[in-house]
């Protein structure tokens, strides 16, 4: 069970059942009248680093937001049953296990020959990731005799060849395997200067540019990529109804937040660069203003109140009224669901000692969850993950550990090696993954940054 109490999918076949409800919140104002829909809508979906994902246990993505708030304009629920790959997504839709494909289906022949696009057509292209700054390009010729490091077998180890070809020879191509080959690696090597030059698709590297503002995805290199979700051939009715949505101010008006909120919000600054409205006033000699209420939940849990300090120092920076992109909120940046699940209100989140008290209670059901899973010393280092990203991520990585031969009950470089695999489809696609994509680098570096920051406080500050 999920320690966020979020939507938890359960493995079924080939797919997941992930939710079984009408989506609930924002949305559009109600269109024109559909009398075909059920109401209940199957959806297939594909696990994503940006159209559907699971985080903290709550479902979100840009593709699973868009059709939830289809479903509240025409008053229905939906189902979501995750394919682990296009072709048996597919094989669902023809098998009228699912009503409609929400995720972007490429318009080519191919596909035109097997379904029915509709909805919003979304454009996306290959650009070239680099440093911002001085020492930029801005043509591709400028690339002959640079070296530009792609994933081997990849569309984008294809698409740079071609591009050889056209500008004469001369373009340096590293076409690189493994975990370091997947394109948010790749861009965050470009991001920490290791190397000069990748290339990836646009919705991706401007999803990565909310996490690093050094690099530019500004120079094109290849031509536009139209896709659009899809009902089978048979029913031009419910393309129709979805097409009729899309074309409404109000659904081209979210669809535009959804955007904004997935493609454009900065992921997080740094504690140190958070800003707080109103100064706060540290005492001398201590951690931070709240140093009595961390020390009051931590006794209640039998943790050391230094470690609550620090988890709330990664989070928040001590700014009891921080709010991150994904919505978690509060000194200890809790989910709004998930505070609902221990009976704790959204506006009570910018509470300091409320926020302090519903994160102890959260981290002592953490550290039961992965008591029996883990070595004694480890288990830290799970609880902390699992905060960060949910614990049904961390479980997965467990999972993926035991089949790849690694120890599951040890952290450094073994689970902590299977986090990073689940950025990749090979892995989170896998029969052992219950939660798909996850972007594992942010929980493994979370671990060091809240561990670090402990130790400081452990040699500077008295217990």
């Amino acid at each position: 069970m999920s320690h966020l109490r979020g939507i938890i999918p359960t493995l079924l076949l080939a797919w997941l059942l992930v939710a079984v409800m009408a989506c609930q919140g924002r949305g559009g104002d109600a269109v024109a009248e559909v009398h075909h829909l059920p109401d209940t809508l199957n959806v297939g979906t594909l696990y994503s680093p940006t159209g559907f994902f699971i985080l903290k246990g709550d479902t979100m993505g840009y593709d699973y937001d868009r059709i939830c708030d289809f479903a509240r304009s025409h008053g229905i629920a939906l189902r979501f049953k995750v394919a682990r790959s296009m072709d048996d997504m597919l094989k669902m839709l023809n098998k009228k296990q699912v009503d409609m494909l929400a995720c972007e289906i490429p318009v080519t022949a191919e596909y035109k020959s097997r379904v029915l696009h509709c909805g919003a057509i979304n454009e996306t292209y290959q650009v070239l990731v680099q440093h911002s700054g001085q020492g930029m390009i801005y043509d591709v010729t400028q690339l002959i005799g640079r070296e530009v490091y792609v994933e081997k077998g990849s569309k984008y180890e294809s698409r740079l060849r071609n591009l050889d070809n056209e500008v004469g020879g001369g373009i340096i191509i590293h076409a690189v395997e493994g975990e370091q080959a997947l394109p948010t690696e790749l861009i965050q090597r470009v991001s920490r200067h290791e190397i000069d030059f990748t290339i990836v698709d646009s919705d991706i590297a401007q999803m990565n540019l909310a996490y690093y503002d050094s690099i530019n995805i500004g120079l094109r290199v290849g031509f536009v990529q139209r896709s659009s979700w899809a009902v089978a051939k048979r029913d031009q009715w419910l393309a129709d109804s979805i097409d009729l949505w899309a074309a409404s101010v109000n659904a081209q008006e979210y669809s535009k937040q959804v955007l904004k909120h997935y493609f454009e919000i900065n992921r997080g600054p740094k504690p140190d660069s958070i800003k707080v409205d109103t100064p706060l006033v540290t005492p001398a000699g201590a951690i931070s203003p709240f140093d009595q209420v961390f020390k009051k939940y931590a006794q209640e849990i039998g943790w050391d109140w230094r470690l609550l300090a620090a988890i709330a120092y990664s989070e928040s920076g001590f700014n009891p009224n921080a709010t991150s992109w994904m919505g978690a909120r509060g000194l200890m940046q809790v989910m709004p669901k998930t505070a609902r699940s221990f009976g704790v209100k959204e506006e009570d989140l910018g509470n300091p000692e409320v926020s302090i008290r519903l994160a102890s209670k959260i981290l002592k059901e953490l550290d039961g969850i992965m008591r029996s899973r883990t070595s004694a010393g480890d288990r830290i280092k799970y609880v902390l993950a699992s905060y960060n990203a949910g614990s049904g991520h961390v479980t997965d990585a467990i999972a993926l550990a035991r089949k790849h031969e690694l120890n599951p009950r040890v952290w450094d470089e073994n689970v902590e090696q299977a986090m990073l695999w689940k950025m990749d489809p090979e892995y989170y696609n896998d029969s052992v993954c219950s939660n798909g994509y996850c972007r594992g680098t942010e929980p493994v570096e979370y671990v060091v940054k809240v561990l670090t920051r402990y130790d400081y406080y452990k040699k500077n500050f008295k217990k």
